[in-house]
């Protein structure tokens, strides 16, 4: 009975501070911390159905939310670029490899990656400082943000709004469950993170290669040696970033360009 009152009570705490709870938990999503936000949008929508919420203010704060984290996120880009991207990684629990991957995407599709970056795991976060570190204005950055942050909030909130009934089914059904419910959504949530910290845990393994750090490749190349420096990083990388010297092959285009690589000398792959 203990666990039915409280599920009870937290649905009623949903209820009374709904728009705070919304506000909160998306901004703390949109700060790349692993918690996902659609479930809590889909019941913000059928709260909205009964009358408990206002669909309008749902929405409202659900997109000031991601606004205020998105334009942090386009500040910070622009000024510390891939330190950015890697502090996301680390945050979400994703090997360094989502980076280059959603790097490729906005690199393809640009600033109009921002419409639908929401609904991809990896881009969602990352998108807002490759905006801020590529260059992008300002103002065109905030018109895309906005509008996919809009298509995003609404989206979810109208699929709550709309299948309510089948959201109530749901969440009887959990209370009829009872403690059952409790351990398999802990043990659910668990696995899940778990299995982001494996899947860290083997990438850095597979790249555990030799590392040389910035001062002993200085000191290898005043002493005269003859050394290939090659920068992988992607094409979004700013024009006043490049190493000078150094030959500029993204690893996407490392298997048509390898070629171009000298084979008689030390060879020191740059990438962040």
């Amino acid at each position: 009975m203990d666990i039915l009152k409280a599920m009870s009570d937290l649905i009623q705490f949903v209820a009374r501070h709904g728009y705070l709870v919304i506000f909160s938990w998306l901004l703390a999503e949109q700060a790349a911390l692993p918690i996902p936000s659609f479930p809590l949008l889909l019941v913000s929508g059928a709260l909205a159905r009964t009358g408990q919420l206002k669909l309008l203010s749902v929405v409202v704060y659900g997109l000031a939310a991601c606004l205020i984290a998105d334009n942090a996120w386009f500040r910070l880009g622009r000024r510390y670029s891939a330190k950015a991207l890697q502090f996301i990684c680390k945050m979400s629990i994703e090997p360094d490899s989502c980076v280059r991957q959603t790097e490729n995407v906005f690199v393809r599709y640009g600033v109009r990656s921002l419409l639908l970056s929401k609904f991809i795991p990896g881009l969602n976060v990352v998108a807002a400082p490759l905006a801020g570190g590529s260059g992008v204005p300002f103002g065109r950055f905030l018109l895309f943000d906005s509008l996919g942050a809009l298509i995003w909030t609404a989206t979810y909130v109208l699929a709550g709004y709309v299948f309510s009934d089948q959201l109530e089914l749901a969440v009887g059904y959990a209370i009829r469950m009872g403690s059952g419910f409790v351990i398999i959504t802990i043990c659910t949530f668990t696995a899940w993170i778990s299995w982001k910290l494996l899947q860290r845990r083997r990438f850095v393994k597979s790249v555990n290669v030799s590392r040389i750090s910035a001062e002993e490749l200085h000191s290898i190349l005043s002493a005269g040696s003859d050394v290939t420096i090659v920068d992988v990083r992607s094409n979004l990388t700013r024009n006043t970033d490049l190493i000078p010297g150094a030959l500029r092959i993204p690893t996407e285009e490392l298997s048509t360009r390898h070629e171009e690589i000298p084979r008689d000398r030390e060879i020191v792959l740059f990438c962040t």
